[in-house]
């Protein structure tokens, strides 16, 4: 099964409602779909979506970097030498780590449809069943704690609370939505690196003394500030995940010697795919210390990647694959299917992507 061609398209899905956090704020997906196509037939999908703030990736280079530097790294290769395909990947540029991502995952399907295994099977077959959280986006304390009601009725149990903006409103943001769903519903924060290492550990204080029962808090100060993570991880009880400070898996080393995080972030934009996410978890998990699947918001192509990554893996006790229940009306079929909280994974080979409506319900198809 060799890689004849590459071919991507720029897709745009429209959001329920805008997503708000302390870096952006998003109403549509843009999501760049991958296709390789080999002799025998099959395609592999794989798909990227920009994040300027957090991986500095826009349309426009994840496109150039994948026509004009990765496919002709995969060009003529047969799938079944996987490894030597993801080392040219990896060298076939510097960073671009979301490009690199939507080809790897591309090739992952293919590697699952050419021994015709699903992809959560192939990584250890965990679970075929994904719980995850649902995202509240940053917004006023009254708004904040309707959103958080109507998640609850419609049977989420994990909330995520975009916070980071103002530590002293973060705190009236996060009593309103306890107030609301009361005491069994499962709070996480995502500070998306709002907070200065003191301004963090006074905010979390206060939330601990006030009795708010945070799970964890998500990157509370900025990705480059591995000394000021590690002062929050030690200077407050509640657990402390790091996102955007973790890209490689260089970085996880740094911050597993550190100690400067309880719980590691795995998204598949931010380390360039399914390869480099598992070093990340065996390194992790090595180490006594649990991750999570993120995603970025992003087309349910790379959100079946990362499910499936999660599937497979008992160290991923935690998933934010929220995205897919963001979308106002899905495109693409198959993958991973949505039952209340939980991502039910497809038992077809590879990611087990049928097919995708180019048009994405929020524009015409972009020009190749």
């Amino acid at each position: 099964m060799k890689i004849l061609s590459v071919e991507t398209d720029l897709i745009f899905i429209k959001l329920k409602k805008p997503f708000k956090t302390a870096l952006r704020q998003v109403s549509v997906v843009e999501s760049i779909i991958v296709k390789l196509i080999t002799d025998t037939g099959e395609i592999g999908y794989g798909a990227a979506s920009p994040t300027a703030v957090i991986t500095g990736d826009i349309n426009e280079s994840i496109i150039g970097s994948i026509n004009n530097y990765i496919a002709p790294a995969v060009m003529g290769m047969d799938i079944e030498e996987l490894e030597a395909i993801m080392q040219r990947v990896e060298s076939s540029a510097v960073h671009n780590t979301s490009a690199k991502a939507a080809v790897d995952i591309a090739l992952y399907d293919l590697f699952g449809k050419r021994f015709n295994i699903p992809l959560y099977k192939l990584f250890g077959g965990a679970r075929k069943e994904i719980e995850s959280d649902i995202t509240i986006s940053v917004n006023s304390p009254v708004e904040m704690a309707e959103d958080a009601v109507n998640y609850v009725r419609n049977g989420y149990t994990t909330l995520k609370t975009k916070v980071g903006v103002n530590g002293k409103l973060d705190i009236q943001r996060v009593k309103a939505i306890r107030d609301a769903v009361g005491p069994n519903i499962q709070l996480r924060l995502d500070a998306n690196q709002g907070w200065s290492p003191k301004e963090a550990v006074k905010t979390i204080r206060a939330m601990e003394d006030l009795g708010f029962d945070i799970e964890l808090v998500e990157q509370p100060v900025k990705a480059h500030d591995i000394e000021g993570l590690r002062y929050v991880t030690q200077n407050v009880e509640t657990p402390i995940m790091a996102d955007e400070a973790l890209f490689s898996p260089y970085d996880c080393f740094t911050l597993l010697k550190e100690r400067a995080a309880d719980i590691l972030n795995i998204k598949l934009m931010k380390c360039g795919g399914l390869h480099n996410a598992q070093k990340i978890n065996a390194m992790a998990e090595s180490c006594g210390v649990e991750c999570m699947i993120g995603c970025m918001i992003e087309s349910k192509v790379g959100i079946a990647a990362a499910a499936h990554f999660a599937g497979g893996k008992l160290n991923i006790t935690r998933a934010d694959l929220d995205a897919i229940d963001l979308i106002a009306k899905e495109p693409i079929s198959g993958g991973v299917e949505l039952v209340g909280n939980k991502l039910v994974l497809s038992d077809a080979a590879g990611i087990g992507i049928k097919s995708i409506n180019y048009d994405g319900g929020a524009a015409d198809e972009s020009p190749k």
